[in-house]
């Protein structure tokens, strides 16, 4: 066939896949629905955060802890009485003090997360196989794979774009069978490493709720949950520590809100269709997912009645035969006169036998997501693939790309608006954050009934789509022998304790060398895709040089947040913690950079204390760089202020612009000031 022919087959082929994506979504049935909810709300939360988390550190030689998470996995049937499972670890370099401001956090070991099997590789590499295919059993003595190096999160980024690089230019040219297979493994690989990444974020937030001494300050906790949330971003490694806290924020807020979006809509759908709707609870209250219910006695009454399943995305219970012969999990619930869910020793309480039909997350943009339909387990698998499978053919079997092909660009958006606007679960974002989280509520708590918890995971394990992944019974044995690993890794000078001074020693190339030499040394480690590191040799002054470095990167961080605060400076931030930052930077100000000459400057315009104003100028003099001199001219300049504080700013740009005088020799040889007679 010709070259012309094959353009022509090709676009042919595409417009028709586009025709599929406009019209398909048209001819689904809608089963979507929802109901009314008993007023089981976060308050009945059953237990307490203190008694289901617990910390544990580990002191590392070379001055380093390992601080790690443990979890008391009441949701697990296990031989063992205490049911603590160690479940993150993250190793903080102290440099060997007390001090926390030169603290730096360094690799999360998410210690579910573990190297997969032959099998299991094997398995991810096939295409189209969506499932699992079996447990790690045999566990090796080596220590378990970090998820993350948060002090070096750019290596990600050049990791990811070597593998794009090698799959474009070296796999993709082999032909469909090679592209598809290699495709499917670095997506299975992507997604288990993600989906461990989302519990490790999940249990370092419940553990912030513990009350009681934190292992975490607030702003560490912020950092790390924002490198982790980063993680799955294409470029997230390059953003800027100074840009940490308020990612995080913006997150928090905007899953709050997708929380509380969900929650409402799913609770009034289930009202509408006169559903149970009933919030699943994390043990700090957190509702991440909902259940929906269904009495026998409205079975009965409503036989045959209308049903709108929008949002929903189940079939209609009132038109089930199975249902009014339901040989599956029943609960039993207690109502008042007033149809109000009640104890069971209440007086006038009525039971009623209640069938669970489907249980959502929340977490999702848009709609709730359905995770499991207790009628057809094959529906939230078929909606989970359904994302899949159509960039799995687009990408791999037709080579369509939304920014390579109009046609196809134009039928993959009207496709993805109409299912939005009639939400419709089909095509919608992975559900792999929202698993992820259901499968650790099922670990943590035991407040759901054990029978219903065990049919509920042995459904998540079925709809599981990724070879790599491992049931929970099976996580929590490898999370004991990771950590015993990690423990022993730990504990050897050949081990952890060799890996944090080689760290150290690339953390101390931007102190040795100038701004020439380090553009350099970046641009290699570009060019290798990250492989390459430029290490310092070990010098003995290297743990004082990195505290001094390390001080001055957390005093200008804070002095960055202080400037970027939409509040008033004087009302709301410790002048006496602003003036300590300050005070550190003038001692140390030929160190310091242009950030902390921009923060310094903003508070000084916004604050109206005397005294935080003349340690703002003391720093600005004292780094003397000519963006600080910049800033003192322009104080000194500005009429708005008041001449006490222009003429201060003008002595100090007098100071720093005074010619050093030149030491000139005498006869005889002794030094003496040039002007001397």
């Amino acid at each position: 066939m010709t070259i012309k022919g094959l353009r022509h087959l090709h676009l042919r082929s595409s417009k028709v896949f586009c025709l599929l994506l406009v019209f398909t979504p048209l001819l689904q049935i809608i089963g979507l629905s929802q109901g009314p909810a008993p007023e089981n709300t976060a308050q009945n939360s059953s237990e307490n955060l203190s008694q289901i988390l617990r910390l544990e550190r580990t002191e590392v030689a070379g001055g380093a802890e390992l601080i790690t998470v443990h979890a008391r996995l009441s949701g697990l049937d296990s031989e063992k009485d205490d049911k603590w499972v160690p479940l993150v670890s993250v190793l903080r370099d102290t440099l060997g003090d007390a001090n926390p401001e030169n603290d730096r956090m360094r690799y999360v070991w998410p210690l579910t997360y573990t190297r997969p099997t032959v099998k299991q590789r094997l398995s991810a590499a096939i295409p189209f196989l969506y499932t699992r295919v079996g447990n790690k059993e045999n566990l090796s003595q080596k220590p378990p794979p970090p998820a993350l190096d948060l002090s070096a999160p750019e290596s990600e980024v050049w990791e990811k774009l070597l593998w794009t690089a090698l799959q474009s230019l070296l796999l993709d040219p082999y032909g469909t069978p090679v592209k598809a297979s290699t495709s499917s493994y670095r997506r299975n690989s992507s997604d288990y490493r993600k989906s461990h990444i989302i519990r490790a974020l999940s249990v370092l937030a419940l553990y912030q709720a513990v009350k009681g001494e934190k292992a975490f300050s607030d702003s560490e906790m912020a950092e790390m949950q924002a490198r982790l949330l980063l993680a799955d971003k294409t470029l997230g490694g390059l953003v800027d520590d100074s840009n940490l806290q308020n990612y995080y924020a913006k997150k928090t807020t905007q899953t709050r809100d997708e929380r509380g979006h969900n929650w409402e809509l799913l609770r009034q759908r289930a009202e509408a269709e006169s559903l149970y709707f009933e919030p699943l609870l994390m043990p700090d209250g957190t509702a991440t997912h909902a259940m929906l219910w269904v009495s026998k006695r409205d079975l009965e009454k409503r036989e045959g009645a209308k049903y709108n399943g929008r949002f929903l995305n189940i079939a209609s219970p009132w038109s089930d035969k199975r249902l009014l012969k339901w040989q599956g999990f029943v609960e039993t619930w207690y109502f008042d006169s007033e149809a109000h869910q009640v104890e069971s020793v209440s007086a006038g309480a009525e039971a009623v036998e209640m069938i669970p039909l489907a249980l959502y997350g929340l977490d999702n943009p848009k709609i709730p997501m359905l995770l499991v339909d207790f009628r057809d387990s094959y529906n939230p698998k078929k909606r989970e693939m359904s994302r899949r499978v159509l960039n799995d053919v687009t990408r791999n079997i037709l080579s369509l790309s939304k920014f390579g092909n109009i046609p196809f660009f134009l039928g993959r958006t009207v496709f993805d608006f109409v299912t939005g606007r009639r939400g419709m679960d089909i095509n919608q974002p992975s559900r792999l954050q929202t698993y992820s989280e259901l499968k650790l509520l099922l670990a943590l708590t035991n407040s759901m009934n054990p029978e219903l918890r065990d049919e509920v995971n042995g459904r998540l394990e079925h709809i599981s789509l990724n070879p790599f992944e491992n049931d929970l019974e099976a996580e929590a044995r490898i999370a004991r022998d990771q950590y015993g690993a990690l423990i022993e890794f730990a504990r050897n000078a050949e081990g952890l304790t060799a890996k944090l001074e080689r760290d150290r020693r690339a953390e101390l190339m931007p102190l040795e060398h100038g701004r020439s030499a380090q553009i350099a040394f970046h641009v290699v480690h570009i060019l290798t895709f990250g492989k390459y590191v430029h290490r310092e040799k070990l010098v003995i002054d290297m743990e004082a040089r990195l505290d001094i470095a390390r001080r001055l990167n957390y005093h200008t961080k804070f002095l960055h947040q202080v400037a970027k605060a939409s509040a008033e400076v004087d009302v709301t931030w410790n002048l006496e913690d602003i003036k300590k930052s300050l005070r550190f930077i003038a001692e140390h100000g030929s160190e310091a950079g242009n950030p902390a000459v921009s923060a310094t400057a903003k508070i000084f315009s916004r604050t109206k204390d005397d005294e935080t104003r003349r340690a703002c100028l003391d720093s600005l003099s004292q780094i003397g760089n000519p963006k600080a001199k910049n800033e003192l001219l322009r104080i000194s300049q500005n009429k708005e202020l008041d001449q006490t504080w222009r003429d201060t700013a003008e002595l100090y740009l007098q100071r720093i612009n005074q010619p050093v005088q030149p030491i000139a020799a005498t006869v005889n040889g002794s030094p003496v000031k040039a002007g001397q007679p």
